[in-house]
This record gives C-alpha cells, structure tokens and sequence, in this order.
C-alpha cells in the first residue's frame, strides 16, 4: 500500500498534467479556429477548378495528344503513395488511421502484383510507416519549420511529385489525408492525383458551350500541375484542421481522466490518513489503557 507521501506526491504529479492537457486543449481550440476557415475557404475554389478541369478533360476525352497528366502512362504497374500526417503527435488516432488507410492500400496493391512507393509529408506518417514499408520508401517532406501552411508548400510538394512522374518513376500517384467533418470526426481519404481523374457531371453547366484559346490540350498542359498542387493545398488543409481537432478532442479526453483519477487518488489519500489517525487513537488508547 502506498504511504501517504507517495500518494500527495501522485496526486500533484496528476494536477500538473491536468493542467499541461488544459492548456494544449485551449491552444488546439484557438487553432482549429483558423483551420477550419482556412479549409472550408478552399473547398468553394477546389471545387470550382475541378468543374473547369472536369469540362475540359471531357472534351479532350481519350485523345491521343491528351496531356500526359490526364490519360497517363497507360500502365498501373507503380503505385506511388503521398502520405500526408502532422508534424506532431498527442492528437490521438488521427495519425495512425491516415497511416493504417495506407498501409491497407500498399497490401492490396503488394497482393495484385503491383510495386509500392512511399513518399510521406509530415514526421509521424514517416516514423509509422517506415517501420512497416522500408523498403517502399522513397523520399520525405520536412514541414516541421513551417508555422502556418501555404500554397507554396503545396507547390513544393507537388514539383516533387511531378518531377518523380516526368523522370518515369510511377504511374499513379494517390494521396492520403484526414478530411476535416468536425471536432470529433475526421475521416481518413485516399484521393487519386495522377492521372487526373474527373467527374464528368462537375463540368457541366447548364449545357453551356465554351470556345478555348489556345487549344483544351494546351490548356490542359498548363492546368494540369496547378490541379495537382491545388489538391495537395486542399488535403493540406483539411488535415491541418482535422489535426487540430483531432488534438482538442484527445487533451479533453486526457483533461478529464486526469480529474477521474485525481478523485481516485484523494479518496484513497483520505482513506489511508483515516487509517494512519486511527491506528495512532488505538495506539493511545492501548497505552493509557495499560498505564
């Protein structure tokens, strides 16, 4: 049974832990805040590019002189996974489901034959699944020093990307991230970069016709990479609010253990200073007794 010292010590030890997961809790609210204004600003953008992408690859349709961001290599032989995951950990499962959707992919893809890269953005997707696919891994984005995200970030990464695509090294690239749907929900997605692929009903418009100038495969060339760096920008985002609330949730979660168990730990420190009290009466009692 513990002394009375160790559970004082074990109560205040809790009490400073309750007050770090507090204080972290405040801070993910205030940075969730602007994440999620900075995601949901995007998706109208997101969403309004890939109807214009989406009407000029179905025009071009299955055209011979199609970029080849669009109508691909013609194989699916190498998969290239871009696993996006935070920089930081203590924002509970929200790491390791973007890294378990991945790890499921690079099985099924390993099982039908096919080759698996991995290209990870972000510490904690790195850690995991370096572990599980060494030998799969490729190359890793360092966005530890950046305070706040932007486009540019997203441009890094695609240039990346794109250039591994030019110098032949995949044939399909499919980025992992966490969609944002609110503080305790953040679902884990797998999204299809390269080739571009489009619904075909986001690009119509109330059958509106459009004439382009240069050609729709001259525009195409020179859209298509922005489309790639557009949605890495977006999955970016969506994972910097999911991370956030994904870290709200989990310090709540840890600021009201550590009340359960600091209760615990009181009630069992009056219960041993009880006994202490009441043995010392006995003790008394026993000794004027015999006196």
């Amino acid at each position: 049974m513990p002394s009375l010292k160790d559970l004082k010590n074990r109560i205040e030890s809790v009490k400073s832990t309750r007050k770090i997961t507090k204080a972290m809790q405040m801070v993910a609210a205030a940075k969730l805040r602007r994440a999620q204004e900075s995601a949901e600003e995007a998706r109208p953008y997101a969403k309004r590019f890939n109807a214009v992408m989406a009407g000029l690859a179905a025009s071009v349709g299955g055209s011979d002189s199609a970029p080849l961001l669009l109508r691909g290599t013609g194989s699916d032989q190498v998969q290239l996974l871009v696993v996006m995951t935070s920089e930081r950990g203590l924002c509970g499962g929200f790491n390791a489901n973007i890294a378990k959707l991945a790890r499921q992919k690079a099985e099924a893809l390993r099982a039908a034959g096919k080759t698996v890269k991995v290209l990870t953005v972000g510490k904690k997707g790195r850690d995991s699944l370096k572990r599980d696919l060494g030998d799969a891994y490729v190359g890793h984005v360092d966005l530890s020093e950046v305070k706040r995200l932007g486009y540019a970030n997203a441009q890094d990464i695609a240039r990346d990307v794109l250039n591994r695509f030019d110098a032949g090294e995949f044939d399909v690239a499919t980025i992992f991230y966490a969609e944002f749907v609110n503080v305790v929900t953040q679902v884990p997605t797998a999204k299809q970069i390269i080739p571009a692929s489009f619904d075909a009903s986001e690009g119509v418009e109330g059958g509106s016709v459009y004439d382009y100038e240069p050609s729709e495969e001259a525009i195409l060339a020179d859209l298509l990479p922005r489309g790639v760096a557009t949605q890495i920008f977006s999955a970016l985002l969506e994972n910097g609010a999911s991370e956030q609330g994904a870290r709200m949730s989990a310090m709540d979660n840890a600021t009201r253990n550590a009340g359960e168990m600091i209760d615990k730990l009181t009630i069992e420190y009056n219960r041993s200073r009880q006994a202490v009290i009441t043995n010392e009466l006995i003790e008394i009692i026993s000794g004027a007794e015999a006196l």
